[in-house]
């Protein structure tokens, strides 16, 4: 495989998927590409089916502290853990609920911090 081609995969590698995604709809427009960028071959004569719909799931969650619950310290102390976040910017975030925990994660990162979370006794919402 060329060196370039290389180096092309290991910075892709390292992108997001919205970062992905927004990459290959601004090679589809670059280069003029319309449907699927790689579309499967038929096997036979072209057929009269539809084309299906592929739902996009979705990959990116955001994490919401909804409510603190009675134990505000052991919240305190694990929002710090999950997040890496100083004592008053947690203390913020706790102080003013609903509020934004993290964004941009993957499902099982978010169902993680909601478990912890909910352990001590918060509210947590995933969207």
């Amino acid at each position: 495989m060329p060196t370039k081609v290389e180096e092309l995969i290991s910075m892709i590698e390292t992108l997001t998927v919205t970062e992905l995604h927004s990459l290959v709809q601004a090679l589809k427009e670059k280069f003029g590409i319309s449907g699927p960028v790689f579309a499967p071959q038929a096997a036979g004569p072209a057929t009269t089916q539809a084309p299906t719909e592929v739902k996009e799931e979705k990959t990116e969650f955001t994490v919401s502290l909804v409510a603190i619950g009675d134990k505000k310290i052991q919240v305190l102390k694990e929002l710090r853990a999950l997040t890496g976040l100083g004592l008053k910017e947690a203390k913020d975030l706790i102080d003013n609920v609903p509020s934004l925990i993290k964004q941009g994660v993957t499902k099982e990162e978010a169902e993680k911090i909601k478990a912890k979370l909910e352990e001590v006794g918060a509210k947590v919402e995933i969207k």
